[in-house]
């Protein structure tokens, strides 16, 4: 099929045979800056403020989307060329695929190139919210600590060149210093990330770099920030090269980065916005008075479950989350654990069947055209374990529970930073703290719990005996006999106590 490049211009081309933008787009203005425009934001904020935006009247809710690292040069090209558009492609479970192109990113910068512009963006009057996906590790938190790491030498910048910043927290605050200095009202922070309580920590890290920074805007951010607690989901795997042929090939898109996801998203969203918000529940988000109870099994179940097949899976050898859940013993593990070390520890969750949605985690982990790749679930592991895993873990232990299926999951996440399969194919660590990591899995070859030395990752755990020597016999047991082997012969134990 001959193929049309996506832009303004063409966009009414596309119309009748996908869903367009029927709204008038110039006449949207920025109320949202969002910070961090990957995948993740553009199949789930961007897409429900794009429904929003086609019923009269939310004219003022269209988003800046802020590219904020160096390395984020190229999807600010790609829609700055696209004048903000781009395709959504749903990959269903049937296999048939849903595409839409989304309009509600009206406005990108790129950070690097202009702070100043991206300060005084979020500073207008017209913005409301600045939302965030900047991943886990972006919130220069330490584990160990439980504080905000001011060693980080992007942060050493931040305190020493306040209006050239490089991290998010430079930004917001010269921005929120520029609105209390006009005289203006302040704004809602939101936080999208697989954080738990993640407004709360966006709030408690913000703060501790403003009292260092500009300590006189502590007392007006109290009174004028307000930080909503969010829980997002929607498996969102990278794009492939495969996926831009074919829609340019199937369906005449010209799109340089679309964007593939699963049908199923979910946003439960606390209700604490202090400058006005969009009425993202008439288009299926959630608006509640405590998100907590949501996200926190969300992050221990979904996210536990998707690094759990990730580390057991790349060490296997496969390459898709969608193979590993086709491996009998790996997902009757990830079963035994959500069930014996997980749903314990959640409580009562009111409206929540727990059973039908464990059972949906494994349709949706198992839908075989998503084909979510691995290398992409594993990186950066060392920021997800401790919000991931390592908090059931904790609550395990203060009540004797079991932590044997956990404590497997981490001696294999310390083989696999080894940096090799188990059929000697090099893997690739994608991790802030790869170095570290591949350092103190060479010596835990000796002596396995130096790998729980990484006191920024574990805190303390090393200190608990029953969780050191669950974590030390699996260890020696997966180098001595290999994944495959120590899972059936955990599933079988655990079959024998039932």
């Amino acid at each position: 099929m001959e193929s049309m490049k996506l832009n303004a211009q063409n966009l009414s081309k596309f119309e009748g045979k996908f869903a367009v933008p029927t709204y008038d787009r110039s006449l949207v203005k920025t109320g949202i800056v969002h910070v961090g425009i990957g995948g993740f934001h553009r199949a789930h904020e961007a897409l429900y403020t794009d429904q929003l935006l086609h019923q009269k009247g939310n004219e003022a809710w269209g988003i800046c989307g802020v590219a904020l690292l160096d390395f984020d040069q190229k999807i600010y090209n790609t829609l700055k060329d696209q004048d903000g558009l781009y395709t959504l492609i749903v990959k269903e479970l049937d296999g048939s695929l849903t595409k839409r192109i989304i309009g509600s990113i009206v406005e990108y910068l790129f950070a690097p190139e202009n702070p100043a512009v991206v300060i005084e963006k979020m500073a207008s009057l017209d913005t409301k919210i600045v939302t965030l996906t900047i991943t886990e590790g972006g919130y220069n938190y330490n584990e160990a600590t439980k504080q905000f790491d001011f060693s980080n030498p992007l942060v050493q910048h931040d305190l020493a060149y306040p209006l050239k910043p490089k991290t998010i927290f430079g930004y917001l605050t010269q921005a929120l210093k520029l609105r209390k200095e006009r005289g203006q009202k302040g704004i809602a922070l939101q936080s999208c990330d697989n954080v738990q309580g993640n407004g709360h920590m966006l709030q408690n890290m913000l703060m501790s770099f403003v009292e260092k920074a500009a300590p006189s805007l502590l007392e007006w951010i109290q009174k004028e920030v307000s930080f909503p607690n969010s829980m997002v989901d929607r498996i969102t795997p990278a794009t492939s090269q495969i996926d831009i042929l074919n829609l340019k090939e199937d369906s005449g898109i010209d799109d340089q980065w679309p964007v593939v996801c699963e049908p199923f998203k979910q946003w439960v969203i606390e209700d604490h916005f202090v400058a006005g918000r969009p009425a993202w529940e008439k288009v299926g988000a959630q608006f509640v008075s405590d998100v907590v109870p949501y996200e926190k099994m969300k992050l221990s179940l979904l996210n536990a479950g998707h690094s759990v097949l990730g580390i057991l899976g790349a060490l296997k050898g496969y390459a898709t989350i969608d193979e590993v859940v086709g491996d009998e013993g790996i997902n009757n593990f990830l079963k035994f654990y959500m069930d014996h070390e997980v749903t314990p520890i959640l409580g009562d969750l009111e409206g929540v069947d727990l059973e039908k949605y464990k059972e949906s985690l494994l349709q949706r982990f198992g839908n075989i055209y998503i084909k979510d790749q691995i290398d992409r679930i594993c990186s950066e592991t060392s920021a997800k374990l401790p919000i991931f895993v390592l908090p059931t873990v904790n609550a395990q232990l203060n009540e004797n529970g079991p932590v044997q299926f956990a404590a497997f999951v981490i001696a294999a996440w310390a083989i696999y930073s080894l940096g090799v399969d188990e059929n000697g194919k090099s893997l690739i660590i994608k991790d802030a703290l790869a170095d570290v990591l591949n350092k103190k899995a060479i010596e835990a070859k000796s002596d396995p719990k130096q790998f729980l030395s990484i006191e920024s990752v574990f805190g303390d755990l090393k200190k608990s005996e029953t969780f050191v020597a669950a974590y030390s016999k699996s260890y020696h047991d997966i180098l001595k006999y290999g994944i495959e082997k120590c899972v059936v012969d955990l599933n079988d134990k655990m079959l024998n106590k039932i």
